[in-house]
């Protein structure tokens, strides 16, 4: 009987990474539950699936991002996949050069850039050893976003650090193969607690409506779906995969 494989999601005690999870779960993988904050809610989530654990760590922080994938293989004995879903942002007008902080740009970066590569190149070596074991290579997973190329997004800060999470992707690509697949799913806007929240979202999300070829927000679950997706498709690495309901068409 084959083992099951683990997958390692940041950021997923809701929302996108909380999607992933469910969809990987009902594909077998044990699960990983991630989140620097809202632990209650993470326990209960990891709860809910078949063969989860919750492990609370800010992955801006790098002796917490190593002890994160630390917690994941010592709770299972392996890891095959890791999504970095965890992101953070701040809506601030691109036109407002004034409200970009210096502190704002280095808490964005700090998790949506340094924080991935953290977690990264602490699971790398867990992720290489499948290949090794002739059980094919690792996965690396980043949800980036079309914010990443294109002039969008919630703030400049995030939209260039999902610009670098998109190089990020293709340079690891590059330097872990073939041990290790790296690639990027890039939503556009996406309906999450907190979009729905949000009057920002609520105001880009007409125009996506009107202005997008599908004329639709699209869903957390399809962005799972994308995941698996790249996760089943074992001759890609390095790529950067729309989901975007042609939101980079316009």
């Amino acid at each position: 009987m084959t083992e099951q494989r683990v997958a390692l999601i940041t950021g997923s005690s809701s929302g996108i990474g909380a999607a992933i999870a469910e969809r990987l779960s009902a594909e077998g993988f044990r699960i990983v539950v991630n989140s620097a904050r809202s632990a209650e809610q993470g326990t209960d989530f990891a709860r809910s699936l078949p063969d989860a654990v919750y492990v609370q760590a800010d992955i801006s922080d790098e002796d917490e991002a190593r002890r994160l994938v630390d917690a994941a293989v010592e709770r299972y004995g392996r890891l095959d996949v890791l999504v970095n879903s965890a992101g953070t942002t701040k809506v601030v007008p691109h036109a407002d050069i004034a409200a970009v902080t210096p502190e704002l740009w280095r808490t964005i970066l700090g998790v949506n850039v340094i924080g991935t590569w953290q977690v990264s190149a602490a699971a790398a070596p867990y992720l290489a050893k499948g290949a090794a074991n002739g059980s094919g290579p690792g996965n690396i997973v980043n949800i980036s976003s079309v914010a990443g190329s294109r002039p969008v997004g919630s703030s400049i800060p995030y939209a260039v650090s999902k610009a670098a999470l998109d190089h990020m992707t293709r340079l690891l690509a590059a330097a872990l193969g073939p041990d290790i697949r790296v690639n990027s799913v890039a939503p556009a806007l996406t309906e999450t607690p907190w979009t729905q929240d949000s009057p920002f979202f609520q105001q880009i999300a007409e125009k996506v409506r009107q202005s997008t070829p599908l004329r639709r927000v699209g869903t957390s679950a399809e962005v799972a779906e994308a995941v698996l997706a790249v996760l089943r498709i074992e001759h890609m690495t390095g790529a950067v995969i729309p989901v975007d309901g042609g939101a980079r068409l316009i």
